[in-house]
């Protein structure tokens, strides 16, 4: 059988532990540092928050729950993924045993991290190393990079800038038990498909592991939502977003495991753009396209296959 066009997470899930593994959502109920200073003007937290998530639920719970609606049965394994706010702004010596706790679990094969890059305190990358060494487990970092042109972070209000982000791959990528993903943004307004692809190809220079793409969603009552309702916001219609995937995706190494490549924010706080379509019949879409047009990841970089 023809392997897939895509190093997909199941794909990725699959070569690692042999079978299916689900995520199940956390929520550790620290706020993003970056609210001090307005926060994103994309982000709403609610937008992207799973039914199962109660923040006001202790972990256990949190996992509970994860396991009864998110899993349903259909995965014996987990990673436990903390993507809400930002995880790593806890304390070092807070944080690590709430990990550690999650770890313990048998059926929890490891830990997803979803944090800004100027948000790993100079203490964790070697004790969160410590851990994961000592649980025999794994962990991903994703870092929230979204663009590495600084106009475009300063025009998100990310409070951030590129050096910030290279600073925290340095020291992660000092732990080989550390694995690091980075997720952007594409359709940044002023942002050209030069520019976006200079973003993708400068990240996937460096020693990454994994990459999450998703197209610029507008949520209700976000400063991004005032900026759209001024016209200067353009967004992407479902064919000209999967004509840039067409061209993005061979010049991401094969190597790298694609966690995303399309957001999916709650129907009633999201603005635009609206394509009315589920995200398995997008994946359908895409493949169908890549395979008559001969795409595949990492083609412009390495001729051979996935």
């Amino acid at each position: 059988m023809e392997r897939p066009r895509i190093r997909s997470f199941s794909l990725h899930c699959r070569e690692r532990y042999g079978h299916p593994v689900g995520k199940i959502p956390l929520d550790l109920g620290h706020p993003c540092p970056n609210r001090v200073n307005g926060g994103c003007i994309f982000c709403r937290p609610a937008s992207f928050t799973p039914q199962s998530l109660h923040q006001a639920d202790s972990i256990e719970e949190q996992i509970a729950r994860g396991k009864e609606l998110l899993l349903k049965g259909r995965f014996q394994h987990y990673l436990a993924y903390f993507q809400q706010e930002t995880s790593t702004a806890l304390p070092t010596t807070q944080l690590l045993p709430i990990l550690a706790q999650v770890l313990s679990a048998p059926d929890c094969l490891g830990l997803i991290l979803s944090t800004r890059p100027d948000a790993i305190a100079e203490d964790l990358p070697f004790a969160l190393a410590e851990l994961i060494r000592q649980s025999g487990k794994d962990c991903l970092i994703e870092l929230g990079l979204q663009t590495c042109h600084e106009p475009s972070l300063r025009w998100l209000n990310r409070n951030h800038d590129y050096d910030d982000f290279l600073q925290a791959v340095e020291r992660l990528s000092r732990h080989d038990c550390l694995e690091i993903g980075v997720h952007l943004i594409l359709g940044i307004p002023g942002e050209s498909t030069q520019d976006m692809a200079q973003s993708i190809s400068q990240v996937c220079r460096l020693p990454i592991h994994a990459l999450k793409l998703h197209h610029l969603q507008v949520i209700r009552d976000t400063p991004l939502h005032a900026l759209y309702l001024q016209g200067k916001v353009p967004v992407f219609t479902l064919a000209e977003y999967t004509n840039m995937l067409l061209q993005l995706l061979p010049i991401i190494p094969a190597s790298i495991t694609i966690h995303r490549l399309w957001a999916s924010a709650h129907p009633q706080l999201l603005i635009a753009p609206k394509w009315n379509i589920l995200a398995g019949e997008l994946s359908k879409s895409l493949t169908a396209q890549m395979n008559e047009q001969g795409i595949f990841q990492g083609q412009h970089i390495c001729p051979e296959r996935l």
